[in-house]
């Protein structure tokens, strides 16, 4: 069962709805005259970027939403050779559209809900775009709508109210609040918003399988006047992206790193930490590392060593708790090397050694036994118990 509230009397958009029917008979009985739009007028008196942000226009298919007049449609078609749906649910507005561009070539008039001919529209448009009317209808019914009459790559652009002329910023709830309507030759209606802040609206947009692109602030020019809207630039990716919950890094609660299991004719190569631990060649991995890589690293760094990612075959992660901190160690076996191991400047940990599997050296780093017995569970090594999932092929991880 559908989740998407029907538009029905005595909600937020029926009275919506309505008042846009009054302004329109008001605007019809005094004869106003509309001239034909040279541009796209965005934001409060006439800001904004024009047409350019609605990408290459020339035969594509364009859908206005909420269009009013259709003078931006009417634009568009004339000045850009689109294809322009121009869609509109005010009889009254509708009028004023047919009387304005009714009959213009290459566009089309609809006197619709834009949501319920957003689910019949019988083929996905290039591009969708909306002049102030998107705060008018409810995100949870518009949006799916939306999102699914737009083609992959195609490109949704519309401005929404962030700040009202008295200074009245947007809200982080998903609830329609009251705003006015001014009438021209005085009065005024009562309409109801979806005033939110761009977090909000980018959620809301991204839930929906839509990528904002940018966002433009659109202040009112006068000062007096604290209108701010702000341009939505979206897509619907022909490729999914993957992003960030924030901007701000995650809370630190892991630490991760690679032990180098290296075994051959001399034993195993194991040194001293100036702790005095015995270890295998390993470290902290680095970020965007990947793993192969990171056991390359250290092991030259620690011990002159040098080794291919190829040459690296992981075994599995290890997990255990190092007092709070879930410690995760990647246990990795080293299959072919060169050069023979010596201590490095500046490194922690040296006196390299190859040891018989049979005569390991007492005080092994619990890390490094971690690894030893996930390589050889018959090792006779005591450690702190961890978690060990081993990776079924051993191969390289890139």
């Amino acid at each position: 069962m559908s989740n998407i509230p029907p538009l029905g009397r005595h909600t937020p958009e029926s009275a919506n709805a309505d008042a846009w029917q009054a302004y329109g008979t008001h605007h019809l009985r005094r004869g106003t005259v509309l001239p034909d739009a040279e541009r796209i007028e965005w934001g409060p008196g006439g800001t904004g970027p024009g047409a350019d942000v609605l990408g290459e226009l020339p035969g594509r298919r364009v859908l206005d939403l909420g269009c009013g007049t259709a003078r931006h449609a009417a634009h568009l078609v004339r000045a850009h050779g689109a294809l322009v749906d121009a869609v509109d649910a005010s009889p009254a507005q509708y009028e004023r559209a047919r009387a304005h561009c009714g009959g213009l070539p290459g566009l089309r008039l609809v006197l619709a809900d834009a949501v319920d001919y957003l689910r019949t529209a019988d083929q996905p448009y290039d591009v969708v775009y909306s002049v102030n009317a998107v705060p008018y209808l409810d995100p949870h019914r518009l949006l799916p709508a939306l999102a699914d009459a737009l083609k992959p790559g195609g490109r949704l652009c519309f401005t929404v109210l962030h700040t009202n002329s008295h200074g009245d910023g947007p809200s982080a709830s998903l609830t329609a609040r009251p705003e006015i309507l001014r009438l021209a030759g005085g009065g005024d209606l009562t309409v109801q918003m979806w005033v939110l802040t761009e977090e909000l609206w980018t959620d809301l947009l991204t839930e929906h399988g839509l990528r904002v692109e940018r966002i433009d602030v659109l202040d009112a020019p006068g000062a007096d006047n604290h209108a701010s809207y702000r341009l939505f630039r979206a897509i619907r990716p022909v490729r999914l992206a993957s992003r960030s919950r924030t901007s701000r890094p995650p809370a630190a609660h892991a630490a991760l790193g690679v032990g180098a299991i290296l075994f051959g004719a001399r034993g195993l190569l194991l040194g001293r930490h100036r702790h005095g631990t015995w270890e295998l060649p390993g470290g902290t991995v680095e970020p965007g590392e990947a793993l192969p890589e990171a056991v390359v690293r250290e092991l030259a760094e620690e011990t002159g060593l040098r080794a291919h990612p190829d040459d690296v075959r992981l075994l599995g992660t290890l997990l255990d708790d190092a007092g709070g901190v879930v410690r995760v160690t990647v246990a990795a076996q080293v299959t072919s090397w060169r050069g023979d191991p010596a201590d490095q400047p500046g490194e922690r940990v040296g006196r390299w050694r190859w040891f018989p599997l049979d005569r390991l050296p007492d005080q092994l780093f619990v890390c490094s036994a971690q690894a030893l017995t996930a390589w050889r569970p018959g090792l006779p090594v005591d450690h702190a118990p961890a978690h060990f999932t081993p990776y079924a092929t051993g191969t390289p991880a890139h």
